[in-house]
């Protein structure tokens, strides 16, 4: 395995991935009843799913991986890292500084040459744009925003109501099967959580907002074995289809910012008071504490914060970054972990839980680590299967990254590619709308 770092990056997303395994296997074992086995991680494995953007082809091509305005730029004062993927974000980053569409990377160099970093963060805040300071770990202790992230727990779990136990499905080809997911995430954590949960048999369904595409290499990187769906809530009509699959959802998987989807009936309490037995598990940047809980984020963002960005440095000066966007794998597999073992409860005790992981969290969990010594993972066996799959989908030849959640008996390969972006209909799949052998214990249907 090889990702180069000055942090322990490696075991970070190798307990990320190991806790995902042994979480559905612990499923696979509760419903045949027998005592769990042990998973089997790959290195050369692991380090291609990280940087799955690296190996990503579309009819032979690398994506963009990244927009011209994304990346870090000097300031008066300092160094500002910026996030403009999305085409809504780079255009509040335009309007930040007075540019328009028209202006090129270079003349956005020198707008942002003539600010403060902290004066440029707070604004981009204000106005939705994404934009952070970049900090030494040292100053990012002492934010208020890092003391309330160094009090939470690397996952977090509540418990948000209680449902008489349920029977898992019949059918048990896979730990998962069965099982259905709502997939309401975006961008790599929430998807990658949600791709374990398919990988594992799960019928995942995502859901986007029409107004809102995603990046179409992206969706295509991590939607393997899910279908994508649109709904837009500020529809009634697509209110009711959305709260038509929840009502026969066993999963629900949020990726937006804490209190984004509260207004359409969507937080963590009402969801627990409404879908009684249904698990919920989110993802965010900055956690639902604190007072940048509101704030978006992403992987790069959160590090150029926290301050690994300048652990990364090669000179002392400029920023660096991990050698993977590892604070997004990571949390994608802990809550997959998260999500699996409530599952096991729900049924063992009636407990719905509310799981979540916060990006930030894990950038801590990382600045308490250095880089250990080669792992016994980098010693793979000869003739291993390929890290990479290759397949025809609706927009061409697709390579990406191999399945890397080895739990036992797990398939060689994903079972299908990505379905384009929001070309499927709001509807689950091999299951009837009743759920199929998940009556409570007394024998009464949900």
């Amino acid at each position: 395995m090889r990702l180069d770092s000055r942090l322990d990056v490696a075991g970070l997303v190798t307990d990320s991935i190991a806790l995902a395994a042994l979480a559905i296997e612990q499923v696979a074992a509760t419903r045949a009843r027998r005592e769990p086995r042990t998973p089997r991680l790959r290195g050369d494995v692991i380090t291609t799913s990280v940087r799955s953007e690296r190996h990503f082809r579309l009819d032979g091509q690398p994506p963009q991986a990244w927009a011209p305005l994304s990346g870090f730029w000097s300031t008066r004062d300092g160094w500002v890292r910026t996030h403009a993927n999305y085409t809504h974000h780079e255009q509040r980053l335009r309007q930040l500084v007075g540019l328009d569409e028209s202006a090129s990377p270079a003349t956005f160099a020198s707008a942002l040459a003539e600010r403060r970093a902290i004066e440029l963060e707070n604004e981009a805040a204000e106005r939705g744009a994404i934009v952070v300071a970049v900090r030494d770990h040292q100053t990012w202790a002492r934010h208020p925003h890092a003391q309330t992230v160094a009090t939470m727990p690397l996952i977090g779990r509540e418990v948000v109501g209680a449902a008489p136990t349920r029977r898992w499905p019949g059918e048990s080809s896979l730990p998962l099967s069965g099982l259905r997911v709502l997939d309401m995430t975006r961008v790599i954590a929430g998807p990658v959580a949600t791709r374990d949960l398919a990988y594992a048999g799960a019928d995942v369904l995502r859901v986007d907002s029409p107004r809102l595409p995603e990046i179409a290499w992206q969706h295509l990187d991590t939607g393997q074995g899910k279908r994508s769906t649109t709904l837009d809530l500020a529809s009634r009509v697509d209110r009711q289809m959305l709260a038509d699959l929840l009502e026969t959802a066993d999963v629900l998987v949020t990726g937006y910012r804490p209190g984004a989807l509260d207004r359409y009936g969507l937080s963590p309490d009402e969801l627990g008071e409404r879908y009684p037995d249904l698990v919920i598990g989110s993802v965010s940047a900055w956690g639902r504490e604190g007072p940048w809980r509101s704030r978006r984020g992403f992987d790069s963002i959160v590090q150029a914060a926290t301050g690994i960005a300048m652990v990364e440095s090669r000179d002392g000066d400029r920023p660096g970054a991990l050698p993977a966007q590892a604070l997004d794998h990571s949390a994608g597999h802990f809550l997959a972990a998260a999500i699996a073992r409530s599952l096991v409860d729900q049924r063992a005790d009636g407990r719905v839980s509310h799981v979540s992981v916060a990006l930030a969290r894990l950038a801590h969990e990382l600045l308490g680590s250095a880089a250990p010594g080669p792992s016994a993972l980098d010693a793979a066996a000869p003739e291993q299967p390929p890290t990479t799959q290759t397949a025809t989908a609706d927009a061409g030849v697709v390579t990406f990254a191999a399945p890397v959640v080895g739990f036992p008996d797990a398939p060689e390969r994903y079972a299908s590619v990505a379905t384009r972006w929001g070309s499927d209909a709001p509807a689950w799949t091999g299951r009837q709308a009743l759920r199929e052998g998940a009556q409570r214990e007394d024998g009464r249907a949900p």
